[in-house]
């Protein structure tokens, strides 16, 4: 264990395992109130899955669409979570989730100094379901200069090498081939953070300012328990750390742990995008005192591709969003056939790569491609490489769609087929095999300058075509743990295990198996770390700040 500002007490009033934003909620509002607190990181860098996030927050009727006059409700947020929940979660925790979001939200800006901007037009994911808005749930965090604020600490920081950039700047920039890149590296050179980069360095500097130690080389083994009460944690090396209040467990997902992946989750799970450190660890050590686990079949499901990139040594997963909505290109399955919307959300997509052809026993859709052409690639691009380059290994091509149908196994009359007919469809900006481009969201991630008349849809015009293989991915799993609605640790029995507390990827979400909306992992994750920091701390969940400004919701400008 190394620890990065201080020297190691041995006892803390609260110890918190893992770094990620849930982790780093509760260290800072327990610290806020008084608490002594330590963060313990197993790996070298502060910041878990968060930190190469999106950074994104769903919260239903908070304090920024108030302010802009947007009209929401928390009936109408749990009519739509329930919804794509399909039912399955736990009122307790959705209460909590719904009841105390915008409290949390308020918390993190007011006395955590966290600062966001509200996306009014972001849609949730699923349109066509009740209570679903167009617009309003939604907050990404401001560009932050966390070398500025984070001193040495800022070098064991955790980010994904992404330039910084925001989700309101994507708006009005568009396509990547037309971002402004001389300015997000000069951006990039001064320490400027974007999205879940930016939401843990704010949040680490909070825990900073309230006296929180970080450990980082700091892997919790086992749980010490004393009279039935959790009273501290043992690390790998023997290291004994002491709680007065208790510890709380924010160390992520299991999906890195592959035999505990192939036994707990419904589907298999062939790439992550987190970091590889996320084995279960916290879920284990719960499991070992008698902790109930919930939700432990499901994940942030999403597709992906294998492109070469590492996280922390190992292969990871490059997320597909706009090549797969972008008008110009379509997925097809392992019969040269489409078989969804491609632009519909990733967890729901996700969900249709997973299905299962039971009379032949093999995968339904999978192998699955996203098929384009080189018009496409010249307007777009695809991931980080650009018409013009030495078209990379992971990246298929050929001059006729039917040698593309051969390099991807697929039959070439099929493929052509299915292009010909997506092409007048696309062209009279209509897509009446899938609908595609008919919801708010759809058209949300497509081209506003799009030629032709639908944001989603655009033909597929001359070769070379190219191919990109599509798999089955993860942000991380999302079930685990049992909590109450204040975060503390249920047993087998359903009652509260005294001194133990959980949030995030380790434990069951609020939502289930849902995905409502941009941000519906952090947000609801922050919130069951804010309960659990102030339940802690022994303050209540209700926090009214001094005063009533919603933040900056006006759109952030930045000199680089």
């Amino acid at each position: 264990m190394r620890i990065l500002n201080g020297e190691n007490a041995g006892n803390y009033d609260v110890v918190i395992v893992g770094s990620g934003a849930g982790a780093l909620t509760a260290a800072a509002t327990a610290a806020h109130a008084g608490q002594s607190v330590i963060v313990l990181e197993k790996s070298s860098l502060l910041g878990g899955t968060s930190a190469v996030s999106g950074g994104m927050l769903w919260v239903v009727d908070n304090h920024y669409a108030r302010a802009a006059g947007i009209s929401d409700s928390k009936a109408a947020g749990r009519e739509y979570v329930e919804a794509v929940a399909r039912g399955r979660g736990r009122v307790e925790l959705l209460d909590a989730a719904l009841d105390h979001g915008d409290t949390m939200l308020r918390f993190a800006e007011t006395e955590l100094g966290v600062r966001f901007i509200f996306l009014d037009n972001f849609p949730d994911y699923r349109q066509d379901l009740p209570g679903a808005v167009t617009g309003g749930r939604t907050v990404e965090p401001q560009l932050f200069n966390y070398r500025e604020a984070l001193g040495d600490i800022a070098g064991h920081l955790r980010s994904d090498g992404r330039h910084p950039y925001t989700m309101q700047e994507y708006e009005d920039w568009g396509a990547f081939t037309t971002f402004p890149w001389d300015e997000l590296n000069a951006r990039q050179e001064e320490g400027f953070a974007a999205k879940g980069h930016a939401l843990v360095a704010m949040l680490l500097a909070a825990c900073l300012r309230n006296g929180v130690h970080l450990a980082i080389d700091a892997r919790a083994e086992r749980l010490v328990t004393r009279d039935g009460r959790v009273v501290g944690v043992v690390l790998d090396d023997g290291t004994q750390v002491d709680a007065g209040s208790g510890v709380m467990l924010a160390a992520g997902g299991f999906e890195w742990d592959k035999a505990l992946a192939d036994s707990m989750l419904s589907t298999r799970l062939y790439t992550m995008c987190s970091p590889p450190s996320n084995t279960g660890d916290a879920l284990k050590m719960a499991q070992r005192i008698g902790a109930m686990t919930r939700g432990t079949r499901e994940a942030w499901w999403a597709p992906m591709s294998l492109t070469g990139g590492m996280r922390d040594g190992e292969p990871i997963g490059s997320l597909l969003r706009f090549e797969r909505q972008g008008p110009g290109s379509i997925m097809v399955n392992r019969h040269g056939k489409r078989f969804a919307n491609e632009a519909q959300n990733y967890n729901d997509l996700a969900r249709v790569l997973q299905s299962w052809d039971s009379p032949n026993n093999q995968t339904l859709n999978t192998p699955a491609h996203v098929v384009f052409d080189q018009s496409y690639l010249e307007r777009y691009g695809i991931l980080d490489h650009r018409a013009g380059q030495p078209t990379p290994e992971w990246l298929i091509e050929s001059p006729t769609l039917a040698g593309l149908a051969a390099e991807i196994n697929v039959p070439a009359g099929t493929l052509e087929a299915t292009v010909e007919r997506f092409n007048a469809h696309a062209l009279a900006g209509e897509d009446p095999d899938f609908g595609r481009g008919s919801s708010e969201y759809d058209r949300y991630w497509g081209d506003s300058d799009n030629a032709w008349p639908n944001p989603s849809l655009g033909p597929l015009q001359y070769g070379p075509y190219y191919a990109l293989e599509v798999v089955n991915g993860a942000f991380g799993t999302c079930g685990g743990v049992a909590t109450d609605g204040n975060g503390q640790v249920l047993d087998v029995d359903g009652a509260p295990i005294p001194g133990l507390f959980a949030a995030g990827n380790t434990t069951e979400s609020p939502y289930a198996a849902g995905y409502p909306g941009a941000g519906a992992t952090l947000g609801p994750l922050m919130t069951m770390a804010y309960l659990a920091g102030r339940t802690l701390a022994g303050e209540p969940a209700a926090y009214t700040p001094a005063g009533t400004n919603p933040g900056q919701s006006a759109r952030q400008t930045v000199s680089a």
